[in-house]
Formats: structure tokens, C-alpha cells, sequence
């Protein structure tokens, strides 16, 4: 718990006792379901709150002043979408991954939690994007999914309402961010800022944020898998 403390005073965020110790009990279960559902590698202690709650918390001041809506992308065992949440209550948070057995997880979690104004999806994002209640509804999408950038652009901008921002937690990567320049435009988005974060034993980690400028036309995203098997070049 006092190694929590440390860090989050590393990146200036304040937080009350109880939201720290809720971030604390998430550590738990997540880890304690780890040992029967494949949550996550990173079991350590000290890795686990560098590498899950501090950089899911290093978005918190990109978020908007404001923000009613977020979708975390890709959410997997609740990075970062379940931190946020607990960092910043009063946001509305979905939390999308497609693994079914992963989003009973993350319901028995947010149960466990005591968190309100917060769901799990279990859809693929194309699937869901093309949803009216879910498309074009969010202020913020967030994603740390593995996947380039191209392809997460695919993924996320069609959840985000113009004038909103999608928000890619990615390694430092000239060559990538370029190759998504052409998706970007397409979707309807244009590069905001590249914020460089600095985390203990974490390397080169960035946020690449992107402002939804136009609406998204409605042949995106393509079928399910078309985007990681042919990203729009």
C-alpha cells in the first residue's frame, strides 16, 4: 500500500484513502483470479502497480474537464478503464473486451468494488461500433490493447462523438504513428498532441491522443478480423 502511495505521488495524482484502497483491492482480485483465469503475467507487486494501476492512471489529466462518457477498448482483466473509474467516480465507464469469460470477471469485480455507473461488454468492437446506442456516444475512448495503431484507430474512433478524443497508450514508435496517419484521416481524426510518460521501469510509454473531428463513415470498421489483417494504409 505504501509503495501505491509512492507512486501515485510520482505522477501528482492525489487521490482520497478510500479510492487508494479500492485501487488496492482490485490488485487483489485481479491476481487472485489470475491463479484460475489468465488475467495477466505480470504477478510481481511492484510491477503490478507500476505497470497496471499507474499507467492506467497516467491518462487521468488527458481526460477532459468534463467527461461524462469513457470506453476502454480492448479492456482485458480492466486496464485502464477500472482505475480511471475508481480515480475519477463520477465518469461513466464501459469496459468492452471479447472474451466472454473475462467480462464475468470484470462484473464480479466492479460488483466486489462497490462501483457505480460502470458495465462490461463482451463484443467485438467492430460488432459493437455499429451499435446506435453505442456509436459516436463517448467522450473519451481509451485504449491499451496490443494492436497498431492504424488497427486500435479502426477499433475506437467510431465510439467517439465529435469534438470527443481517443486516447492510445502506446511505446514511442515514429514509424507506426505514421502508418496511421491515412486511418486517422479517414475515420475522422486528427492528431491532437503526443504526450511522453515517464514510468518506473516502463520504457518510452506515450499517449497519442486524437480528436474526433468528423463523423465516421459508416463502412467502418469493417467486418470482424478485416482490420488487423489488412490496417487501412
Amino acid at each position: 500500500m505504501e509503495e501505491l502511495k509512492a507512486q501515485l505521488n510520482k505522477i501528482n495524482l492525489k487521490l482520497e484513502n478510500k479510492a487508494i484502497e479500492r485501487l488496492w483491492k482490485f490488485k487483489e482480485i485481479v491476481l487472485e483470479k489470475n491463479k484460475v483465469l489468465n488475467l495477466t503475467g505480470i504477478t510481481e507487486e511492484k510491477d503490478f502497480i507500476l505497470k497496471h494501476l499507474i499507467d492506467s492512471l497516467s491518462v487521468i489529466d488527458s481526460i477532459p474537464a468534463g467527461t461524462r462518457n469513457i470506453i476502454d477498448i480492448g479492456t482485458g482483466a480492466g486496464f485502464p478503464g477500472v482505475p480511471i473509474k475508481i480515480a475519477r467516480p463520477e465518469i461513466n465507464v464501459t469496459l468492452l473486451d471479447s472474451s466472454k469469460k473475462k467480462v464475468v470477471f470484470l462484473k464480479e469485480a466492479i460488483k466486489s468494488l462497490e462501483l457505480e455507473n460502470i458495465k462490461a461488454v463482451a463484443e467485438r468492437a467492430e460488432d459493437l461500433a455499429q451499435d446506435k446506442n453505442f456509436r459516436e456516444k463517448y467522450d473519451v475512448a481509451i485504449s491499451r490493447a496490443v494492436a497498431l495503431l492504424p488497427v486500435l484507430v479502426e477499433y475506437s474512433l467510431p465510439f467517439v462523438k465529435v469534438g470527443g478524443i481517443f486516447i492510445a497508450q502506446k511505446s514511442q514508435n515514429e514509424e507506426e504513428l505514421k502508418s496511421a496517419e491515412r486511418a486517422i484521416n479517414i475515420l475522422g481524426g486528427k492528431i491532437r498532441e503526443i504526450i511522453s510518460i515517464k514510468i518506473e521501469n516502463i520504457p518510452d510509454r506515450s499517449l497519442i491522443i486524437i480528436e474526433k473531428i468528423s463523423r465516421t463513415p459508416l463502412n467502418f470498421p469493417r467486418k470482424p478480423g478485416t482490420a488487423s489483417k489488412e490496417p487501412i494504409k
